[in-house]
């Protein structure tokens, strides 16, 4: 794989680089709520204008129909890049059409341009090769040299991430070669004990990662809503909680293969549950009560993970050489419930293991619960990528950087 350093070696001078970047940011109205993954590409859109390449940014953001949707413009992404820049960066109102052929054609050499979002075009995300193609060849008229740089998106079958690279010579990003050193250190270069923890709501989306990592983990600690599939498949009542009863049969193979493997699977002790979820608008006093794990009351639903078990995921922390944490603990957003992922993040910061939070909300958590990014390893930008990753997946968006 060729690196962004290889590609300014050669010269970029007064050409025009596109940069597939992941500037999918969650949004209230137009206001950024998390900027992360924009500043998470600045380090190469920079060096590019440093070197005078004329830097055409592309992302997507939401799930638009294929057209134009206001809700998802990159506007305000843009901005914020041009904020955490320095400078001016033009936008584009369309991605192929012509805001986009002239904004390009206007940059100067160092100048900076966002189109608009890639999936106000259907071609982006088609399945139809034809079709796919048919929007790469627009977007490749718009450079000269593409850099992979959305992590976030490589494990996409999209046009810009997959079929445009075949199209333009390319390079990898400093985000994207970043992501992927880390990575290589959960799978083949791991400090042990290796402690995986996983949490969020559906254990449908993690039954991949959990497969492989019964083959590489040490230990599993699990909480969020998909910890009550695995109460259940143990025949414990888990109330009105979010449960996938479909699932129970997975789980309770994957709970007999780590016993014998000698995985060591963490449930939680206890929870905090109510008798209807929180207000998330007004964040009203919820007034939680904390049962056991194995006696939530049929008329409750369990909402985080209770005091004992906080103290119990961080004492299996503390002696961890390898951490990797996908997944909330509980609904973090309101404050009820936010104590068991505050004390998992806290877990990771005071251990001296190498540690990676693996994207997505653990990644929003991490920050809307004010802790310190540089305080661990890696935060991840992609948590649908690094998931496949770990699952040995082969992620379109790299093979399609692998020379």
């Amino acid at each position: 794989m060729k690196t962004i350093d290889e590609l300014l070696a050669e010269g970029v001078s007064g050409k025009r680089v596109f940069v597939r970047a992941d500037l999918n940011v969650p949004l209230d109205g137009t206001t950024i709520t998390d900027d992360g993954r924009i500043r998470a590409v600045v380090p190469t859109v920079k060096a590019l204008a440093d070197a005078g390449a004329r830097v055409v940014v592309a992302s997507h953001l939401g799930r638009p129909k294929g057209a134009p949707d206001p809700a998802f413009s990159l506007a305000p992404a843009a901005a914020r890049l041009g904020e955490l820049l320095g400078a001016e960066v033009a936008f584009a109102t369309d991605t192929v059409g012509d805001s986009a052929t002239a904004t390009v054609a206007g940059l100067a050499d160092g100048g900076v341009a966002v189109i608009e979002n890639l999936r106000f075009n259907a071609g982006e995300t088609s399945k139809d090769d034809a079709e796919r193609g048919a929007f790469a060849d627009r977007l490749a008229a718009l450079a000269d040299v593409y850099v992979g740089d959305g992590f976030g998106a490589v494990h996409r079958k999209h046009a810009s991430v997959f079929d445009l690279p075949a199209r333009l010579p390319h390079a990898a990003g400093y985000l994207i070669a970043t992501e992927v050193g880390v990575l290589r250190k959960l799978t083949d270069d791991v400090r042990r004990p290796y402690v995986v923890v996983l949490g969020g709501s559906k254990v449908s989306d993690k039954l991949g990662v959990i497969d492989h990592l019964l083959e590489k983990a040490d230990r599993i600690l699990v909480g969020g809503g998909m910890v009550f599939t695995f109460l259940k498949a143990q025949g414990h009542e888990v109330g009105t909680s979010l449960l996938q009863e479909d699932q129970i049969p997975v789980v309770q193979e994957y709970l007999a293969r780590a016993k014998e493997r000698g995985v060591e699977f963490v449930l939680p002790a206890d929870v905090l549950v109510s008798s209807e979820f929180p207000d998330m608008k007004t964040k009203a006093p919820a007034h939680p009560d904390t049962v056991s794990a194995d006696v939530i009351p049929a008329d409750r639903m369990g909402l985080d993970i209770g005091p004992e078990t906080r103290k119990l995921y961080a004492s299996k922390l503390a002696d961890a050489g390898t951490v990797f944490w996908n997944g909330p603990m509980g609904v973090f957003e309101h404050p009820d419930y936010a104590e068991g992922t505050r004390a998992v993040a806290q877990a990771l910061v005071d251990s001296p293991a190498f540690t990676v939070v693996g994207g997505g909300d653990s990644a929003a958590a991490v920050r809307i619960l004010g802790f310190d990014e540089k305080a661990f390893g890696h935060i991840s930008t992609g948590g649908g990528a690094s998931l496949e990753y770990l699952e040995g997946k082969t992620l379109p968006g790299l093979a399609a950087l692998e020379d």
